[in-house]
């Protein structure tokens, strides 16, 4: 296995990521332990950087269990601002949801860090300075090593380093999606610290049934970035 930088963090991580949206209720896979078996066998081909998310239903949980004992060798990227209950406060990029967030995360995770901890979803009442200042103390305490973001604009992400810059606060190192690519075309010359497109492929396992066996065995890659493009054409089964 070839491994490659992620953004300009340091962190090396397989070319492929292995995406955990579809393991455990809802949407996926409600077998926890079939679940744990592909992570494994991902694992042991190489695959060392998996992305979940806290709204993927119970994958959290499912990760968390299946990393247990292999947490070093990991790279873990989860996700959170994407609605979690009734509670309007349970949602979004504010101080007091990311904060509430990353300890239920970590809880489910089994973890004691966030390897890349992303927005998911820009959340256009919250200033980004508030986003940010939060995200950056989660890196002083240790708790998170990178931050990045996730189907957010190129506007947003421009916006986002110039904040970072002025108030000195971490920046968005990975966003997995167009919108950094967009960004460093709009402004090449403009961005201090320009942001690096998320460099991998995420694998999704399907629901699709093989005969008796399981019905993730089959995996669609699809390249990133643009996931928003869901054509046959970037997917490959592996």
């Amino acid at each position: 296995m070839r491994y490659r930088t992620l953004g300009r963090t340091g962190i090396k991580v397989s070319p492929y990521a292995l995406g955990a949206m579809m393991f455990g209720l809802p949407p996926g896979n409600p077998d926890h332990d079939d679940s744990i078996r592909i992570i494994h066998k991902a694992l042991d081909v190489g695959i060392n950087f998996i992305d979940t998310a806290d709204t993927y239903g119970d994958s959290e949980e499912v990760v968390g269990k299946a990393l247990r004992g292999r947490r070093d060798g990991v790279v873990l990227a989860t996700k959170v601002s994407r609605p979690m209950g009734d509670d309007p406060n349970q949602q979004g990029t504010s101080r007091r949801w990311i904060m509430t967030a990353v300890e239920n995360s970590l809880r489910r995770l089994q973890t004691d860090h966030i390897d890349l901890y992303q927005i998911h979803r820009p959340d256009p009442t919250t200033d980004i300075e508030e986003t940010l200042a939060a995200l950056s103390d989660l890196i002083h305490s240790g708790k998170v090593r990178a931050i990045g973001s996730s189907t957010m604009p190129a506007s947003d992400i421009v916006e986002a380093q110039w904040v970072a810059e002025r108030r000195g606060l971490a920046r968005f190192r990975t966003p997995a999606d167009a919108g950094g690519v967009e960004a460093a075309e709009e402004f090449p010359l403009k961005i201090p610290n320009p942001v690096l497109s998320t460099p991998y492929k995420v694998a999704f396992p399907t629901l699709m049934k093989k005969g008796s066996e399981s019905a993730f065995d089959a995996v669609f890659v699809m390249k990133i970035p643009n996931p928003r493009a869901w054509r046959p054409e970037l997917f490959q089964v592996v």
